[in-house]
């Protein structure tokens, strides 16, 4: 067993009755009471913990103490601050711990900690939309779908959720929280009940990712499962629910055994569905359903698509959604007066979620 890693000293504003480290408490607690998310609490935990760290280094201890050239001094040193390997934040990066930041303060504010706030003119820096970056063909698809054995517990359980990748589209946390119940077979549904902030939809699922899955369940799960049982889909040589990193992991080196030049990991099967939907003919609006990409505002807001029509669609244009297909090409066009999303859109936040949902971790078991 290796040495436990040292326990990290407590913040030196944690000893204040009003310091910065205990109003932070105080916020994240307020959070989980409002039902965020705990990914979303341990994200602003961290950012507004890295800003502690940079404020106690110049004495500043009190929320009170922190001003508006403060902030401004801080979001300079994030665009000047370099990585291990050298390089600098991203825009992307600079925002993620700026965000948190922002939010706290805003928190502190309304709580009337602060008689007014220092960060509500702090300006985040501009992201640029980005494409992805590799997307794989439906015969790429089908080299990487091949390469686990199915003959073993392990190769049949991964030929199952690279299947479910594939068909459905969902995110990494998606299918890590999958139960044994969220396939209805009959309707041919998938059921994603940890959405992304927290919102559940309904998606369809390919015939052959139905079978492969109850294949798994049938031959392996019960050999991977170690009681009691709580209902998991998906099981790692532990028996218990996979880690973000280690799937990420499993996934990717499936993708970098097939050689085809191109990398990614859950996402990519995410970014290969919008794809190759879109170039079979499915409106934009489905393959958004699909994603469960919700764009709301109070000028705009998006139609609810019925999961029978989203259904039809999926099967006219997912080459996986049959096993023998129809030579019929049925494509309803979407009814509807909001504005059109386009496809660089789309394609934008996908690749936006990239960061948060392909990274790997590297002290986590699968």
């Amino acid at each position: 067993m290796g040495r436990p890693w040292p326990k990290k000293p407590a913040p030196e504003s944690a000893k204040e009755p009003d310091g910065l480290h205990v109003w932070l408490l105080r916020y994240l607690e307020w959070l989980r009471v409002r039902h965020y998310s705990e990914r979303t609490v341990v994200n602003r935990e961290k950012a507004v913990g890295l800003f502690i760290e940079w404020s106690e280094a110049r004495g500043v201890l009190r929320p009170m103490e922190v001003t508006k050239p403060m902030l401004e001094r801080y979001q300079r040193h994030l665009y000047h601050v370099r990585k291990a390997d050298g390089r600098a934040l991203s825009a992307r990066g600079q925002v993620w711990r700026l965000g948190p930041v922002r939010a706290y303060f805003k928190w502190l504010t309304r709580q009337n900690v602060l008689l007014w706030n220092p960060a509500s003119e702090l300006e985040l820096p501009r992201t640029q939309r980005r494409l992805p970056k590799h997307v794989l063909s439906v015969s790429e698809v089908e080299k990487v779908l091949a390469l686990p054995d199915v003959k073993d517990v392990f190769g049949l359980r991964d030929r199952a959720l690279l299947e479910t990748l594939y068909s459905t589209g969902i995110r990494r946390k998606e299918l890590i929280g999958l139960g044994l119940f969220d396939i209805d077979t009959e309707r041919g549904t998938l059921h994603v009940r940890e959405g992304k902030g927290g919102r559940e939809r309904v998606v369809p699922i390919g015939e052959r990712a139905r079978l492969w899955i109850d294949k798994y369940v049938s031959d392996a799960r019960t050999e991977l499962l170690v009681p009691p049982d709580a209902g998991v889909l998906f099981l790692t040589r532990f028996g218990e629910a996979f880690r973000p990193g280690p799937l990420t992991n499993l996934v990717r080196g499936y993708v970098d055994r097939a050689e085809l030049g191109k990398t990614g990991s859950c996402h990519l099967f995410r970014h290969t569905l919008a794809t190759v939907m879109l170039e079979h003919g499915a409106d934009i609006r489905y393959i958004q359903e699909m994603l469960g990409h919700a764009e709301l505002s109070t000028t705009e807001i998006y139609t609810q698509v019925s999961i029978r029509k989203l259904c039809a669609v999926y099967a006219a244009t997912h080459p996986a959604a049959r096993l023998a297909r129809s030579t019929a090409d049925p494509r309803p066009p979407l009814a509807s007066t909001a504005r059109a999303v386009t496809a660089d859109e789309l394609f934008s936040w996908l690749a936006a979620e990239v960061d948060e949902d392909d990274e790997p971790a590297v002290d986590e078991h699968a």
